[in-house]
């Protein structure tokens, strides 16, 4: 099969996309992955075929103008850039179709991958890797920090008008309106409210996060199926460089600090992040790509650190501040290190809400982030053996392969034959894919979903 596969986004939104491109590539595949081309090296380290999408200026002026003021700005941006793109990832696809040999797969708001399966015929998949991208009545997703009275005390009845009034007010003139008007150019009819039932309708449609850290709701699509973490880092075996791991031994763990591997205007938050090390006497490293971004003058006890792999970081930490995107919530998660974070926008407040209810992190908004509140909040986190007992209790919930169980769930449900799916039993409607895991690997599931 020929499996083309559109990205957008930050690493956080890319790396499970080229995860699957590398599993399905070792199954004999032929992948061609769409992205901005800063992901190009990453592509093609996986084995794919790579399609660039846009620039790396536009990708750099994307992320550099995002506001951390206001989520709902952010969405509005994004809807844009994804708009702006869409009719070149289709273009771009229409070159790579093999008839009869082509399926296509996408996230939740790419939707180049739906217009390519309706245009000619293709089966196709939805990937959704966080639970906000999915709608509910009965327990809605935190979109923005005061959504808590509509997500747990508003009345059924009220919860339906909101999602009707955001529809309205929001997501049609933002996402809907653009997206009917390239389905006209293209001959398709419109949509309506694509965020309602639209979004959902492939052949597969994948959740890549566990049922323990988002609860699925009685009025999920009563075909998604939930696979666990993706967890893929390109850097999985790589070590740390020799200079993160002498300052590691140098002294007592170090915090942490990271908002996000495309963020390029944090400069407050890397501010007060060094001032909270040293006004409660910790030791820091600071994560960005983005030199300008970090004090220009860094106190010997904070390291700044273009890149590291949080495989081979994150458990040398003492705790992790970050801003609660899905990739590197689950990546701390895995970790088993506490967690401080700052949600800006997107799925984010999300992230933080269930990471919070496992008991193994603390948020702080961006409004109250200074090095006072951030100082006081890690030492009481650092210091508090109950955090530490349930982030070894959620580090070894992490077991099976759930990249390889989405692969087998797409081949299945798109009715594409795969030697290695040949006897698995995909998941019924609302189950977790705790069978598929066991199937695979005798015994590696056991504790895969609880």
């Amino acid at each position: 099969m020929r499996i083309l596969i559109t990205t957008a986004g930050s690493h956080g939104d890319v790396l499970p996309f080229v995860a699957l491109a590398s599993e399905f590539i070792k199954r004999g595949h032929e992948v061609v992955l769409y992205g901005n081309p800063f992901f190009a090296r990453l592509v093609s380290q996986a084995g794919a075929a790579f399609r660039p999408v846009g620039t790396i200026q536009e990708y750099n002026a994307f992320f550099s103008a995002q506001s951390e003021s206001d989520p709902v700005k952010a969405m509005a941006a994004v809807a844009r850039e994804f708009a702006r793109l869409t009719e070149s990832y289709y273009a771009a696809m229409q070159a790579d179709i093999l008839p009869g040999q082509t399926l296509a797969i996408g996230g939740s708001l790419m939707f180049a991958h739906r217009l390519i399966a309706e245009t000619h015929g293709l089966p196709c998949a939805t990937v959704h890797l966080a639970a906000a991208a999915i709608r509910s009545n009965i327990r809605p997703a935190r979109l923005t920090p005061n959504f808590d009275w509509l997500r747990l005390k508003a009345p059924l009845s009220v919860k339906r008008l909101s999602w009707r009034v955001m529809d309205k007010a929001f997501y049609n003139p933002h996402f809907t309106a653009p997206f009917n008007a390239l389905r006209s150019r293209l001959g398709l009819s419109p949509v309506e409210n694509v965020f309602q039932s639209w979004i959902h309708r492939a052949d597969c449609v994948l959740g890549m996060f566990p049922d323990w850290f988002s609860s699925p709701q009685p009025d999920w699509p009563s075909e998604l199926v939930l696979t666990g973490f993706p967890l893929y880092d390109h850097g999985i075996h790589e070590p740390l460089a020799a200079w993160i791991s002498e300052f590691i031994s140098a002294g007592s763990p170090p915090v942490g600090f990271s908002a996000g591997t495309a963020t390029a205007n944090a400069r407050e938050f890397f501010a007060h992040s060094v001032r909270a090390c040293e006004r409660a006497g910790m030791r820091g490293i600071l994560l960005s790509h983005f030199r300008e971004q970090i004090p220009a003058q860094l106190p010997p006890t904070v390291l700044h650190v273009p890149y590291a792999p949080f495989r081979a970081l994150l458990p040398k930490l003492a705790a992790f501040v970050h801003h609660g995107g899905i990739g590197t919530t689950s990546q701390a998660l895995r970790a088993g290190v506490p967690q401080l974070i700052r949600p800006v926008a997107y799925d984010q407040f999300d992230n933080a809400l269930a990471a919070t209810n496992l008991g193994v992190a603390r948020e702080i908004l961006p409004s109250d982030y200074n090095a006072k509140t951030a100082a006081a909040t890690l030492g009481e986190l650092i210091s508090d053996a109950r955090v530490h007992d349930r982030c070894r209790d959620i580090a070894s919930r992490f077991a099976g392969e759930p990249v390889s169980i989405a692969c087998d769930t797409i081949l299945r449900r798109c009715a594409v034959a795969s030697p290695r799916s040949e006897n698995v039993e995909i998941p019924t409607s609302g189950q977790s894919a705790l069978a598929v895991a066991r199937s695979l690997q005798p015994g590696a599931g056991a504790c895969l979903y609880r």
